[in-house]
């Protein structure tokens, strides 16, 4: 009978830091500024560029601000909204020779540092992915409409927004520049796995894996 007291209360240890990780990886957006600004300048420059014939008859004054919300956008999401929503970064260096070198940095997880949430991770991609899907389609409707002057336009956002898109699946494949492997490695963890981004640091600090081309 005293035996069976002990073993009765014996102390049990329980592990919530699991618990606690996945509650809140699952809880709402962390970064709400960052992730507003990862979506408006995009979806703006699509929105401003369809409908632009209803808000101004200026070819120039549409073609200017659409063009600009492409260029704020493309700066935001590579220096801003990637780092804080997915922890990644990517850039060009130009070393002392005058060589150009493209830098890829992702973070390290480590259950020191808190994690982004899993709605941020997927607005990041879905945002990075589709928009660039939409310019395309924009592209063969000019094309076949022969509506010419807006070629450029169109050829602007999909170089913008593309190289983005290039520049954080590099990122998120550690640098690998073989397509065919990349684009399998990208689907396969964008199905089967949901991402967990870390907190980012700066170059040169613990938890960096940096790579460079």
């Amino acid at each position: 009978m005293k035996q069976a007291l002990v073993d009765d209360t014996e102390d049990v240890s329980l592990d919530f830091g699991n618990e606690e990780e996945l509650a809140f990886r699952k809880a709402k957006i962390r970064h709400p500024l960052a992730t507003f600004f990862h979506l408006f300048f995009r979806v703006s420059a699509i929105v401003t560029y369809v409908c632009c014939d209803w808000f101004s008859r200026s070819f120039v004054g549409c073609f200017v601000t659409v063009l600009l919300l492409l260029s704020f956008d493309f700066w935001s999401v590579k220096n801003v909204t990637g780092r804080l929503l997915v922890g990644l970064r990517w850039w060009n260096h130009i070393d002392e020779d005058g060589k150009g070198r493209w830098i890829f940095e992702a973070r390290k997880a480590s259950p020191q540092r808190s994690v982004a949430t899993e709605a941020e991770a997927r607005i990041f991609w879905l945002g990075l992915v589709i928009c660039p899907l939409i310019w395309t389609v924009f592209f063969f409707s000019t094309l076949f409409s022969l509506k010419l002057e807006w070629l450029a336009l169109v050829i602007a956002g999909i170089s913008l927004q593309a190289a983005n898109l290039y520049g954080y699946i590099l990122c998120k494949m550690g640098g690998e520049r073989d397509i065919g492997k990349i684009t399998a490695s990208f689907l396969s963890q964008m199905v089967f796995q949901t991402a967990s981004p870390r907190d980012f640091q700066k170059p040169g600090l613990k938890g960096l894996e940096i790579h460079k081309h």
